[in-house]
């Protein structure tokens, strides 16, 4: 809300109408309920999902952390690689897991599914030395050599979801919340609708604080500029 032109009444309705709605709000659907310009509707959004992005940042995942690997969008047409599809956008998935429950989940969108790349994440995600769990994949062997207790399986199509259960239910359902509100998959802005899927995940549990905590969240926000929110 830094310089902003716009009411503060205006910011608030936005900020309930988004955290109220479990489905999400489009810029399109914000602009008509609001009466604003789609410009606008689409940078107030953005700015509140950036908050989203910043309040989660300051969690780390605990409990034994499950690690897996997605591929957003379209397949190439002819493209006969229907798993780890190099036109798609690849996304990193962790999520903290205590017995049969879940925590806290992360979603990162990445140029490549690489140890590099692993390295880093589990780095800045994961508190401490935790037990963490992957599909067989060589590239999470990273895991291990990073501290971590590796707990690395073969996932194969028919237990793909027992093994790695909770990643691959957010997976589906974030793919689901982005289809059904924004209708796209674009790499540009992919990672600020799972910041915003993520957000809604982790308070699952706290509906009646949604549009509190969303508050206190943008209020907590630093000032993001339009020119870094188009790059």
């Amino acid at each position: 809300m830094h310089n902003t032109r716009t009411s503060l009444l205006l910011w608030l309705c936005a900020i309930y109408l988004t955290s109220m709605d479990k489905r999400g709000f489009s810029a399109l659907s914000l602009s008509k309920r609001l009466g604003l310009s789609y410009w606008k509707a689409w940078t107030m959004l953005r700015k509140i999902r950036h908050a989203m992005k910043s309040h989660d940042s300051t969690y780390q995942l605990t409990g034994i952390v499950e690690i897996n690997d997605s591929f957003f969008g379209s397949s190439t047409k002819g493209s006969s690689n229907r798993g780890r599809d190099t036109s798609k956008t690849a996304v990193i998935v962790e999520a903290s897991t205590h017995g049969d429950a879940v925590g806290f989940a992360k979603m990162t969108v990445v140029d490549k599914v690489d140890s590099a790349t692993i390295d880093h994440l589990v780095k800045v995600s994961v508190r401490g030395n935790r037990p963490a769990k992957t599909d067989g994949l060589p590239v999470y062997t990273i895991v291990s050599k990073s501290g971590h207790n590796h707990i690395q399986e073969i996932v194969k199509s028919k237990n793909a979801h027992k093994v790695l259960k909770w990643t691959h239910i957010l997976i589906s359902n974030a793919k689901s919340f982005i289809m059904g509100t924004f209708h796209r998959f674009g790499k540009k802005h992919l990672q600020a609708y799972l910041n915003e899927f993520c957000y809604r995940f982790n308070r699952r549990k706290w509906e009646l604080q949604l549009f509190d905590r969303l508050v206190i969240a943008s209020v907590n926000s630093q000032a993001i500029y339009i020119a870094e929110l188009t790059q």
